[in-house]
């Protein structure tokens, strides 16, 4: 039984803990901040959207929570979201996403038809937006 428990106890030693990817490569966060980059696109671009701001604050603590779930430390998460080069890149995806719909800067129609099919459709885009028309 000692044997036992020393093989144990030196598996548990040599078996390395589990690695978290980067936190700005964990899909889930990137996703769900995506979705945001999108719905704040939509606010901007398009009179008749406006952001659910409290929502959006909702969503961004559960965020927080989740990677502090993951194992994530707060000093990982606060730099990432406070990070501009992360920022930029968050728009420019958005931007990216917005643009195979259809939708480019000048061309409010667009944004707004996006952003009305998100709130018709009840996604995540559209749980942080809402139509003021």
């Amino acid at each position: 039984m000692k044997r036992f428990a020393l093989t144990l106890a030196a598996i548990a030693i040599a078996t390395p803990a589990l690695a978290l990817v980067p936190i700005n490569e964990e899909p889930t966060i990137v996703n769900t901040l995506l979705q945001g980059f999108i719905g704040d696109a939509i606010d901007d671009n398009c009179d008749t959207i406006d952001a659910r701001t409290l929502r959006a604050l909702g969503e961004l603590n559960k965020l927080r929570d989740l990677a502090l779930d993951m194992g994530y430390s707060p000093d990982e998460i606060r730099a990432f979201v406070t990070s501009k080069e992360e920022k930029a890149k968050g728009k420019t995806l958005a931007a990216e996403w917005l643009k195979a719909k259809g939708a480019e800067p000048g061309n409010q129609d667009a944004y707004c038809a996006i952003g009305e099919e998100e709130i018709a459709k009840e996604s995540l885009i559209g749980y942080l937006l809402r139509s003021t028309k």
